[in-house]
């Protein structure tokens, strides 16, 4: 018979089925092929999903039809109608109990294929939480009964496992306190993160951050608490570098500008509430720092830094701030200073004598000095930025007037409305013609005649008169202005020299230059086609340069070959303001100066004070032996002049001999003078 091609045909194909394996059931074959077959149909049906009610209640139908065949069946007598029916039980019993352990095998098969997948997952999940660096960890509140443990808590504290909180016994007793106030929070249904902590017997102490996190019922109550224990060592370990990365100088470890800004604020808030309290800052700049990078290079100039670094620490005290602010600037802030002014004198002082001695890169001995201005809170301003604004006017008026250090005085300072307008100007003097040089004369002691005059720039304002150079010359150098200023006094001064020696005045000039300007590699040259252009030479011998001390105190070598390149030319060299700088009398011999000038802060006073008497003598016998020419500045009186003569001092200028004259009042005074016009000494 063929299917029916509808819906139906399923039914017909397992009636047909069921039929054939109730015809082979009949046949009564046991052999262990048929057994084999009955357990594989068992497993089909576990397969297909067909459940064992299902096959039990389809034997059940086979064993109703059969009896009822058998008790039927005219054939069958009724005496064998019982065993008949007992064989076919069997062999039902028989075929269902192999159909129904095949079910149960497979059945079996996949439970515990489906055991060893959990088993093998369990191991997954046990292998991954001991390899993390975390430690996870349950516990039911009712009892504090602990619900599941990560393995890597024994990595962390082996010897306690105290519960509810893991490691508990390990935690540093300060933190303890924290961590049972973040449990006892997480208790009333809050999450809770807190750091502390814990060191295991032998073991570095380090940090771990604790996450207690609540479970909660369908009605709100804690039941249970998840923790986490994360090691946070290392990031907090960053954190500080990085919060050491900002506020601290990399090169020195000084606090750098950020740090300074804040201790500053705070210092300032303190002395706001609590009264006759005042805050010193100081800003200091190394001079000549520049030519140390350009000659030797940074390395040179970072381990310089270094040594100024230490040795600045070494005349502080610990409750003051030494900071680096970049580049060769240090700040200094002292934030409790009752007697203000003293307090920072007499630490400007020692810094000061930090810079006496020699610094040392290699086998080059370099030579530093430093301008220290000094702001005071509240004298001088009420918040940081004005005290550092300030100190910084100070800073600049010292490095530039030779005077070390210097408290701020708005007399100077260049950012006042007056001053700012003054620097607008001065970019226009030149081409103005509003600058003029004045001349003052220098006397041989010993015979009384004038040899030489030191040229001495003036700015004829026109609106406030005749400035000095002192108010001036400043904002040249910080505005660029400063070489073509030097060039105008160059060719001025070498002019009129010029005509003076076509007249019969045989004197030398002396001219002053600044470090910026020394420092022109192109200095030489711009000297010798002044000297020998326009038509009318002027012997190189008639032109003296006068440069500070302290343009010197950085590389000797370096400043020698300069000098050496003038002396060459025949420009003779004095030091100028001798005494005042913070060098080493070391560097003298190294130089082929001519002159060296006695600074007249000492020869003012020298017939009252002793002191400054016996360091003008000094300083004449140690020029003297090393074969140069003194000049004594600032000569007022009759009795220094006499002085000066038997302490045997070559040359002197000062008021008692003359003021500084424009051109046309000196050639009057020469005509009229006691003194009269010599060859130079």
């Amino acid at each position: 018979m063929s299917p029916p091609a509808e819906p139906g045909a399923y039914l017909y194909e397992l009636a047909a089925t069921q039929s054939a394996h109730f015809q082979k059931l009949l046949s009564g074959c046991t052999d262990e092929l048929s057994a084999q077959q009955l357990i594989h149909i068992g497993k089909i049906h576990y397969q297909h999903k067909i459940e064992p009610v299902w096959m039990m209640g389809a034997y059940q139908l086979y064993l109703d039809h059969l009896r009822q065949i058998i008790a039927t069946h005219p054939e069958i007598a009724p005496d064998r109608q019982y065993a008949l029916e007992t064989v076919l039980i069997k062999l039902l019993f028989r075929d269902m109990g192999l159909m129904l352990e095949g079910y149960w095998q497979s059945a079996m098969s996949l439970v515990q294929s489906e055991k060893n997948t959990v088993v093998a997952l369990q191991g997954q999940v046990s292998d991954l939480l001991a390899n993390l660096p975390q430690v996870l960890w349950s516990v039911a509140v009712k009892d504090n009964k602990l619900l599941y443990l990560s393995p890597t808590t024994k990595k962390i504290c082996t010897l306690d496992i105290e519960m509810p909180i893991p490691c508990m016994g390990w935690t540093h007793p300060d933190d303890r306190e924290t961590v049972r106030l973040g449990w006892m929070e997480a208790l009333r249904g809050n999450k809770v993160e807190v750091e502390s902590r814990v060191q295991a017997p032998g073991e570095q102490t380090r940090w771990f951050r604790r996450v207690f996190h609540p479970f909660l019922d369908s009605a709100g109550n804690v039941v249970r608490i998840d923790g986490l224990m994360d090691d946070t060592t290392e990031s907090r370990e960053i954190i500080e570098r990085q919060q050491f990365l900002a506020t601290t100088d990399s090169l020195t470890e000084l606090p750098n500008r950020s740090l300074l800004y804040d201790r500053l604020n705070q210092a300032i808030a303190v002395a706001k509430r609590e009264q006759n309290k005042q805050v010193v800052l100081m800003l200091m700049d190394l001079n000549h720092f520049k030519e140390i990078n350009d000659t030797l290079g940074h390395l040179a100039g970072d381990e310089v830094l270094r040594q100024v670094a230490q040795r600045l620490r070494g005349v502080l005290r610990e409750s003051d701030t030494l900071a680096r602010l970049g580049g060769d600037e240090f700040a200094v802030l002292l934030s409790d200073a009752p007697a203000a002014e003293a307090a920072a004198k007499k630490v400007a002082k020692n810094i000061l004598d930090c810079f006496v001695e020699p610094f040392w890169f290699q086998k080059n001995e370099l030579y530093l000095g430093v301008g220290i201005g000094i702001s005071v809170f509240p004298d001088h301003g009420d918040d940081a930025g004005v005290l550092m604004s300030r100190a910084d006017v100070a800073m600049y008026a010292a490095k530039h007037t030779d005077a070390g250090f210097l408290f701020y005085d708005p007399k100077t300072d260049p950012h006042t409305q007056q001053r700012l307008q003054l620097s607008s100007d001065l970019r226009h003097a030149l081409e103005r013609n509003e600058f003029v040089l004045y001349y003052q004369p220098q006397i041989n002691i010993h015979s009384g005649r004038i040899i030489a005059v030191e040229a001495l720039i003036r700015w004829n304002h026109p609106e406030h008169g005749m400035i000095f150079p002192d108010q001036f010359i400043p904002f040249a150098e910080s505005t660029g202005l400063i070489g073509p200023i030097t060039e105008w006094v160059l060719r001025t001064a070498i002019a009129q020299c010029k005509t003076w020696q076509m007249t019969g005045m045989e004197m030398r000039i002396a001219i002053n230059v600044t470090a910026r300007s020394f420092q022109d590699p192109l200095l030489v040259d711009k000297l010798e086609s002044l000297l020998y252009g326009g038509g009318n030479r002027l012997p190189p011998e008639r032109i003296e340069i006068e440069i500070t001390e302290n343009i010197l105190m950085v590389d000797i070598e370096h400043g020698a070959k300069a000098i050496r390149r003038l002396r060459d030319l025949g420009v003779s060299v004095a030091i100028d303001d001798f005494g005042t700088g913070y060098s080493s009398l070391a560097y003298l011999k190294k130089l082929p100066i001519h002159t060296l000038k006695i600074d007249k802060s000492f020869v003012m006073n020298m017939t009252e004070d002793d002191n400054d008497a016996v360091i003008v003598r000094s300083t004449i016998d140690l020029a003297h032996n090393l074969g140069y020419l003194v000049v004594a500045e600032g000569v007022e009186t009759r009795d220094a002049l006499d002085l000066l003569a038997v302490l045997g001092c070559d040359l002197a200028q000062g008021y008692h001999i003359s003021h500084p004259l424009p051109e046309d009042e000196l050639i009057l005074w020469v005509k009229n003078s006691a003194w009269s016009i010599g060859e130079s000494a």
